[in-house]
């Protein structure tokens, strides 16, 4: 066993990349999803965690719940400042002090992230005809627990925070297999019916009342290099997806210069790198089947 421990160590020195000793301390993957899942207690008070709610207790119960939360959530934001390099000339305590304010900015959005994930609620409602009620959706549907994460990690996204977004979005990703990068700008009313397989990128933009069903990939079309043979970053390489489109199972639309316009209907299986103006419906012509008689 000594030598097989050895030999394992040796392994550890030659691959630099994915060893991590005596080094930096990141932020607890374990942690994070404890943290996302208490998050989402306070974004659906009642179905979610403490059912046993009453208005007398109400405010007790949320400001113990926040305390316990600045506390965890505020010591992960400060390792992600620790060990990115934009901020890794700061001293411990300017790390923790920025991570202080940044998890209190946060806290704050919370109430506008529960009024969209309001509209999301009901958007699933009003899109499919099998919900017999807000609260099967609440607490069956996989498109709630992958939006609602989505919109708590963009957040922290857009206030810069590292690494802690994307880990959230995977903890989402592996529950429902719906792929949102937390980087995604995504507008109210959202909808994914069913949501196996959605895969939707880091830039990509969506506008209000957009509804996807499963397998969709809002993805890139190319990944545009440096003189040095880099990928460049940063840049727009995710379609837009304009206001009341609907865009059926299967359908793949790539590229940063790709717009869906407003109220189109993109069909099933549907393959797109170019723009479609406003209200149009596109669809794949009929396939010629062939019906073959099994020998008896």
């Amino acid at each position: 066993m000594k030598t097989l421990a050895q030999s394992l160590v040796e392994s550890y020195r030659k691959t630099e990349r994915i060893t991590n000793i005596e080094r930096k301390e990141f932020p607890s993957r374990h942690k994070i999803i404890e943290i996302t899942e208490e998050l989402r207690e306070l974004l659906f008070p009642g179905y979610l965690g403490r059912t046993r709610l009453c208005w007398l207790n109400i405010e007790y119960v949320v400001g113990s719940k926040l305390d316990h939360l600045f506390t965890g959530l505020s010591e992960e934001i400060a390792k992600a400042f620790k060990q990115d390099p934009s901020t890794a000339e700061q001293l411990c305590f300017e790390c923790q002090d920025r991570a202080c304010h940044e998890t209190e900015v946060f806290f704050q959005k919370l109430p506008t992230i529960r009024e969209m994930l309001d509209d999301d609620v009901q958007a699933a409602y009003d899109g499919d005809p099998a919900a017999k009620s807000f609260e099967e959706i609440i607490l069956s549907y996989p498109c709630v627990i992958a939006i609602s994460i989505y919109r708590m990690a963009h957040e922290l996204f857009v206030q810069g925070i590292p690494l802690i977004p994307r880990m959230m979005t995977e903890y989402a990703h592996s529950l429902t297999g719906i792929d949102i990068h937390p980087g995604a700008k995504i507008g109210r009313s959202f909808f994914i019916d069913h949501g196996t397989g959605v895969v939707i990128g880091e830039t990509c933009e969506i506008g209000d009342h957009v509804k996807i069903y499963q397998g969709v990939t809002l993805g890139a079309l190319s990944f545009p290099k440096d003189e040095r043979g880099r990928l460049i970053r940063g840049t727009k390489r995710h379609p837009t997806i304009e206001n009341q489109v609907t865009i059926y199972a299967g359908a793949t639309i790539l590229g940063g210069e790709t717009t869906i316009g407003q109220g189109s209907v993109i069909g099933g299986n549907v393959w797109l790198t170019h723009s479609i103006p406003s209200h149009t419906k596109v669809v794949i012509e009929e396939p010629r089947l062939r019906f073959i008689e099994a020998k008896k």
